[in-house]
C-alpha cells in the first residue's frame, strides 16, 4: 500500500518532465470517469489530485512521487471536456507525445466507467495504445453506483469486445473508490510492476 505520496510538477511538455530515472504509471480516462477520485483513494490522500464536478479539470501533465521509488501520472481526460476544438487538439498533441516518447512509462491505467456500455472512445483508445505498443491495464471505475453484478456485467461485455480487438484478455481490475473497493489489488500489481521493472535495470 502506498505510504507516501508528494506532488512534484506539472508540465505541457514531456521532455520537462523529471527525470525517467524511476518507474512511471500513469491514469488516464474519459473526462468525468472519476480519475481524481481514484488517484486520491490509491494514495489515500484526498486532496492529492484536484476533484471537479466539471469534465476537463485536469489540463496538464501532472507527476507525483510515490514511496520514493516510482511515479505516479495524471493525464487529461479525454472525451467531453469543456474546452475550444484547439485547446483539445493541444492536449492530444501532449498525450500523445508523452505516451509515445517518456522512456520510462511502465504502463498506464485506462480508466473505464462500470455504469455504461462499452463506449467507443474508449474502445478507440485502447486500440491506438495496442498499435503503439503501450502496455494499458483496464481500470473500471464507480463500481459502487450500480451495484457490483451490474458493473461486473458491463465489464464483462467491454473485457470481450477488447478480446476480440486483441485476441487475449486485458489485465484489468474493477474499484470503487467511495468504498476503497480494488485498492490492495491495484496497489499490489504496482508494487509488483515497480519490483519488476527496478530489477530488468540491474
Amino acid at each position: 500500500m502506498i505510504k507516501k505520496a508528494v506532488f512534484l510538477t506539472s508540465n505541457s511538455d514531456y521532455t520537462k518532465c523529471p527525470p525517467p530515472d524511476k518507474p512511471e504509471f500513469a491514469f488516464i480516462g474519459r473526462s468525468n470517469v472519476g480519475k481524481s477520485s481514484l488517484i486520491n483513494m490509491l494514495t489515500n490522500h484526498k486532496g492529492l489530485a484536484k476533484t471537479s464536478q466539471k469534465p476537463g479539470k485536469t489540463q496538464l501533465i501532472n507527476h507525483f512521487h510515490i514511496d520514493d521509488k516510482w511515479y505516479m501520472v495524471d493525464l487529461p481526460g479525454y472525451g467531453f471536456a469543456v474546452a475550444s476544438k484547439a485547446m483539445k487538439a493541444t492536449w492530444e498533441k501532449m498525450i500523445r507525445n508523452y505516451l509515445t516518447k517518456r522512456e520510462n512509462l511502465a504502463a498506464i491505467f485506462v480508466l473505464i466507467d462500470s455504469r455504461l456500455e462499452p463506449q467507443k472512445i474508449d474502445l478507440e483508445f485502447i486500440i491506438w495504445c495496442g498499435e503503439n505498443g503501450i502496455p494499458f491495464v483496464l481500470v473500471f471505475t464507480k463500481a459502487d453506483k450500480k451495484g457490483i453484478e451490474k458493473s461486473t456485467a458491463n465489464a464483462r461485455v467491454f473485457l470481450d469486445r477488447a478480446i476480440e480487438i486483441f485476441g487475449e484478455e486485458p489485465q484489468y481490475f474493477i474499484t470503487s473508490a467511495e468504498k476503497k473497493e480494488g485498492r490492495e489489488e491495484l496497489s499490489a500489481f504496482i508494487e509488483g510492476e515497480v519490483r519488476e521493472y527496478l530489477e530488468s535495470k540491474k
